[in-house]
């Protein structure tokens, strides 16, 4: 059984408010996911995030085929993280940290996702040809859409 791991980081020169803000709407992932993804939240996205709360989407990654996507909000600190993990998907496993901290003229927001993929030794073979771009790319429109919608981060001189 192989876990991976992709971890990312990004600054950005707003608030803990603002970044919280946005990123624990659940309606706003569609803002930062691709739109060839056609991602759209079916149920559980119109309320601010909480601990148990079930959100269904549906989600194009690969080759044009729709996908059910379930994620239960499991834990939530006020402006400092939040955690979702796959209750139904495409994934064997897939738990989402999500850390935002104060730095020097903006915020570090942090995810770290552990995830596993399904069909054993198939699901290993592909995910240095498919999976692993296919994330890193989606990372990669995030980060940009960030910086489009916030700005980019400069580090303070003092």
């Amino acid at each position: 059984m192989k876990v991976y791991t992709l971890h990312s980081k990004q600054n950005l020169p707003i608030s803990v408010d603002e970044a919280w803000e946005f990123l624990s709407a659940p309606k706003n992932l569609k803002t930062i996911t691709p739109d060839y993804m056609s991602f759209d939240i079916l149920s559980g996205g119109d309320r601010p995030m909480f601990p148990g709360q079930i959100i269904q989407y549906i989600v194009t990654p690969i080759l044009g085929i729709k996908t059910k996507w379930v994620t239960e909000i499991t834990h939530v600190e006020d402006r400092k993280y939040f955690v979702d993990e796959q209750r139904f998907g495409p994934y064997a496993l897939w738990h989402h940290k999500h850390f935002i901290k104060e730095i020097p003229g903006g915020v570090e927001m942090e995810d770290i996702i552990d995830y596993k993929l399904p069909m054993g030794i198939l699901g290993q073979f592909v995910h240095p040809i498919i999976v692993k771009p296919k994330l890193d790319e989606i990372f990669e429109y995030r980060r940009k859409k960030l910086i489009e919608l916030f700005g980019e981060y400069r580090t303070p001189t003092f």
